[in-house]
Formats: C-alpha cells, sequence, structure tokens
C-alpha cells in the first residue's frame, strides 16, 4: 500500500523530494508561504497546495508522512506542527540550527509516538559506506590523521532576496552548505573532542556568516586531522574531498560530492567492481536510497535512515564551532 505524503516548503529541494514521492508513494498536499510555489509544484504532481501549514494537515487527514524542506530557521516549528497532528517526518538537513531546537523536535516526536528522520545523504555515498566497512573491519588498521576539504561556489546571487546568508534563519554555511560532509566525518571516525581554528569573509557577498574556515580537530579517539571549508571557488564548485591516512592504507575520495576515489594504495583496497563504480560516479543527493530506506522504516522494516538522534551531534559540533571560533 502506497502512502500518503505531503511537502513543507517548495523551494528547489522540494523538486528532489517530489519526484521521490512520486515513486514510492502518493504525495496529495504541498504547502509554501509563497502560493505560486505551491501551486507550481502541486500541479506537476496532481495534489493540493496551501499556503497555512495549520490548514494543510487540518484539511488533509489522509497525509501520513511529512517532508520538511523550508528554510532552515523553520524546521523546528513546521516538524513539530507535523508531529503534533500524528504525522511521520522526513526534515531535510540541517535538522535544526539549535541543539536545543533539535531536542525539542526530538521530545515532540517521542511525544505523539511518531517518527522523526532526517536527510543525512552523505551517509548513502557508495564509497563513504565502504570506507565504513574499512574502518569498523579494522581493515585501514590504526588512523594516523584526516584531511576534509570542502571546496564550493555560491555567488553573490545566491543570497540576494534570500534567507540564506543569515545567522538567524541560515545558521551559517556550515549548516547549509557542508552538514552533510561534516555528518560523515563524525559518522566514520566518531566524536570530535576539541578543536581550534579560524573563520574569515573576505569576499563581497555581504553575508553575516564566514565564507571560508579553517578548523583543526582532535577526535575522541585520538585521531587529529583539519576540516577546510569554502564557498569562494572560482565558477563552480570543485570538490568535497576526505584524505584518511592509516596504518595500511592512504585513501582518498572526492569529486564535487565526495562520489570518487582520487586515491587508493594499496589499489585494491576498496574491492569495486566497474558496474558499481560506474553507477555511483553519477551520485549526488541520494534521494532514491533516502526514500527506499524511509518506506522500510515506516513500516518498521530494516532501515538505515538515519534518526533525528543522530544528528545531534553534528549540529553541537557546528554550534560549537560558531561560539567558539569568532568571524
Amino acid at each position: 500500500m502506497k502512502r500518503n505524503f505531503a511537502i513543507i516548503g517548495c523551494g528547489r529541494i522540494a523538486q528532489r523530494h517530489a519526484e521521490q514521492i512520486n515513486r514510492v508513494g502518493e504525495l496529495i498536499a504541498v504547502c509554501d508561504l509563497e502560493i505560486s510555489k505551491a501551486e507550481l509544484l502541486a500541479n506537476q504532481f496532481n495534489a493540493k497546495s496551501y499556503m497555512s501549514v495549520d490548514e494543510m494537515l487540518k484539511c488533509e487527514p489522509t497525509i501520513e508522512i511529512v517532508s520538511v524542506c523550508s528554510p532552515n530557521y523553520l524546521h523546528k516549528e513546521h516538524t513539530i506542527l507535523a508531529l503534533n497532528a500524528e504525522k511521520d517526518v522526513l526534515c531535510e538537513k540541517p535538522l535544526a540550527i539549535k541543539v536545543s531546537d533539535a531536542e525539542d523536535m526530538i521530545e515532540a516526536a517521542k511525544k505523539n509516538n511518531r517518527k522523526l528522520y532526517v536527510v543525512k545523504s552523505s551517509r548513502f555515498n557508495y564509497y563513504v559506506k565502504k570506507l565504513k566497512e574499512l574502518i569498523e573491519n579494522n581493515t585501514l588498521g590504526k588512523i594516523y590523521t584526516y584531511n576534509l576539504n570542502m571546496v564550493w561556489n555560491r555567488p553573490i546571487s545566491y543570497f540576494q532576496n534570500s534567507w540564506k546568508g543569515t545567522i538567524e534563519k541560515d545558521g551559517g554555511i556550515l549548516f547549509t552548505q557542508f552538514s552533510h560532509y561534516i555528518d560523515a566525518l563524525i559518522w566514520l571516525l566518531g566524536d570530535v573532542d576539541s578543536f581550534s581554528g579560524f573563520r574569515s569573509n573576505r569576499s563581497d557577498k555581504k553575508i553575516e556568516s564566514e565564507d571560508s574556515g579553517a578548523i583543526a580537530l582532535k577526535m575522541k579517539s585520538g585521531v587529529i586531522g583539519t576540516m577546510h571549508y569554502t564557498i569562494n571557488a572560482f565558477e563552480k564548485n570543485q570538490e568535497i574531498s576526505l584524505n584518511i591516512i592509516a596504518e595500511n592504507a592512504t585513501l582518498k575520495i572526492g569529486g564535487e560530492f565526495m562520489h570518487q576515489i582520487i586515491y587508493q594504495k594499496p589499489e585494491n583496497i576498496f574491492h569495486l567492481e566497474n558496474e558499481m563504480e560506474s553507477k555511483v560516479s553519477n551520485s549526488m543527493s541520494n534521494h532514491e536510497v533516502i526514500y527506499d530506506n524511509l518506506i522500510l522504516a515506516i513500516n518498521n522494516s530494516s532501515s538505515s535512515l538515519p534518526s533525528a538522534d543522530s544528528a545531534i551531534k553534528c549540529i553541537q559540533l557546528i554550534e560549537n564551532i560558531y561560539k567558539t571560533i569568532r568571524n
């Protein structure tokens, strides 16, 4: 039986969600404060459009799952409204831009006995999953150090007439651009013990957060590494790459979305098949596998979809960086 879905927030990312919902279930309602955006998405998928979340939830009682795709600062409000209406929720990243907000969302899910999941697409990247296996199986031996390099382009036009680029609504570029990859780092290497670094804004984008940063981190395991990030790449995204230097191997996965093998020594450490390499080389958002796992999770089957609880560590690290390291 196909599940009934609704989407809150009809911006760019909502299109990806709608396409996958149409594949695994039925999109019956969408909501956005800009009714023209809601109508455009609704007409494309034969759904009803609303401007008010409350009205949508009241008028569409058959909604079972709500996908929250609204701006970062509205994730808490919209998620809790859906949970209080006894709907399960899939929330886009970041789950929230404050740990306290995330905790309130998780508490609302428990109170209403509903399920709350968060989009952590990098965990479904084939190479990231394979690296996780190599680490858990101790194939790499002792990990000596690492480097996470995140170099993207976001032009001035991206921030103009938008909630993006503001601390109150956006949270900062670590939340909006790079939280997927910071989450992957913690998922792979464990909790962060301490950090230090620098943040700066040297472009003319006139945003409230930094446009670049360099952070040195020590994990609770004792592994030390660095995290460099910027949205000032010339004209286009350059890469998201992760170097792992370990006892038994040196590895680098990279490409624009950390979806390619750049270097591996020994050369067969990943044991990849050509067919699989070709398939994952085109991987970007992984929303297809996210929705496959969402349906499994909703049906109480085995699923690797991250729960909201697993998002707390990433939010905590980013929140602490912004509190501790001055821009």
